[in-house]
């Protein structure tokens, strides 16, 4: 007889999703929504970097901060500093006093040599000192004239290196032109955070489309996810810049969370 088994993971908005709205619409519409909860985008949205007022947030939409995602894109080169250990440490802090169980993490930028020298060991050391998973995320090379250039160190797949954490991201995997199924597979037990969103594969595009929307096996891996017992998390993380205005978001998102809550029922035998 079959049956349907829904997985025990839970499905968070990601605060960048609603962008060029702020930290505090995405709780609202996350809440209205259903989400079980948000990943907090580090960026330049003053709200997004003061925890007190994140606390507060969580508190009056009765909605937990399940992830912070430290500032390791170029834009946030200044958020919280210009020292790449220092804004790691502070993500740690955030995500003690707001009961989140995971950092993302981008691994560093060739130029932040010393930074990228000492990040394994570093990460290991935290990994010591806290309860909080630093999940390194997957990135892409970039392509340029025909040639490639790798912008980070020690490279950007974590498949070919040891860190015990992993963020799978889907619009990551589109860009760099890997095989998603073969990366899930690869990570195994590593794998301990899913960003959740979808691409075509267009160079140097990283597109954050809807789930669905693109080529990506992203139904396939969450059905694989559910069927594996897999307790991390979900997080939606789409692009809704170009939504008409904000029905349109709100339909996206609507959709986008349809789909995770869908594929996250895996059918199995009784």
């Amino acid at each position: 007889m079959s049956v349907v088994r829904l997985s025990g993971a839970k499905v968070a908005l990601s605060t960048a999703s609603v962008y060029p709205e702020r930290t505090p619409d995405a709780f609202e519409l996350a809440a209205r929504l259903g989400y079980d909860g948000v990943e907090i985008m580090v960026g330049a949205d003053p709200v997004s970097q003061d925890v007190d007022v994140l606390a507060r947030l969580s508190e009056h939409y009765e909605l937990p901060i399940l992830a912070i995602h430290a500032p390791c894109l170029l834009v946030t080169q200044r958020v919280w500093g210009k020292d790449p250990w220092a804004k790691l440490q502070r993500a740690q802090r955030a995500a003690e006093r707001l009961g989140a169980a995971t950092v993302v993490v981008h691994p560093p930028f060739r130029w932040q040599r010393d930074y990228a020298r000492e990040f394994e060991i570093g990460l290991a050391r935290m990994r010591e000192e806290t309860d909080v998973v630093f999940a390194v995320e997957n990135m892409f090379p970039l392509k340029a004239r025909g040639n490639q250039m790798v912008p980070y160190s020690p490279g950007w797949n974590p498949v070919d290196h040891d860190f015990p954490h992993v963020t799978l991201d889907l619009s990551h995997t589109a860009v760099s032109g890997t095989d998603a199924l073969e990366m899930f597979g690869k990570l195994g037990d590593r794998l301990a955070h899913l960003h959740l969103a979808d691409g075509v594969g267009i160079p140097n595009k990283d597109e954050h489309l809807v789930p669905g929307r693109g080529t990506q096996p992203c139904a396939s891996i969450l059905e694989r996810l559910a069927a594996g017992g897999y307790g991390g998390l979900v997080v939606l993380e789409i692009n809704t810049r170009k939504a008409a205005g904000r029905t349109e978001r709100i339909d996206d998102l609507s959709e986008a969370l349809a789909f995770a809550r869908l594929h996250l029922a895996a059918p199995s035998r009784a």
